[in-house]
């Protein structure tokens, strides 16, 4: 037998063992995959600029902007490797997203001076057709669904 004879190719089993039951990034997953991607690049290029020209207006403000960035990137990487490790990493960032959302939205609603520009997730997404508050809803229940699947 050659070295060539003995390639380390997995019996089917095993290589049915490491690939996940469910890939979060196909079907409803992959629009999910879609909107966070655009949302990283949105979040991030808002952050970026506003903490480049005008982080004294509002560093508050901004930093939550490049926080929503980073957990939008964090949860489109989840969606993409696929597994149950991201499934649930993907879950924890995603009810961390929908709890910002719903602290920062509540608060620009109840004291609109708290902040001196708008955030991401400033009255509840309303810059961004209210897309910041039904993601996250809509992750967990994919996500959700994921783990019965």
């Amino acid at each position: 037998m050659t070295d060539t004879d003995r390639t380390e190719t997995p019996a089917p089993a095993e290589a049915a063992e490491r690939k996940p039951s469910f890939d979060l990034g196909t079907g409803p997953g992959r629009v999910l995959v879609w909107f966070y991607g655009v949302f990283t690049v949105a979040a991030a290029s808002r952050a970026i600029v506003q903490i480049i020209l005008d982080f004294g207006k509002a560093p508050l403000a901004y930093v939550l902007s490049a926080v929503a960035a980073l957990v939008y990137g964090f949860i489109t990487y989840s969606l993409v490797r696929g597994g149950e490790k991201a499934r649930r990493a993907a879950l924890v960032c995603c009810a961390a997203e929908l709890t910002g959302v719903l602290i920062v939205g509540t608060w620009t609603m109840a004291d609109p001076s708290a902040f001196a520009d708008a955030t991401v997730w400033s009255d509840f997404g309303m810059g961004y057709v209210f897309i910041p508050v039904i993601l996250p809803i809509t992750g967990l229940l994919w996500l959700r669904r994921a783990k019965q699947a």
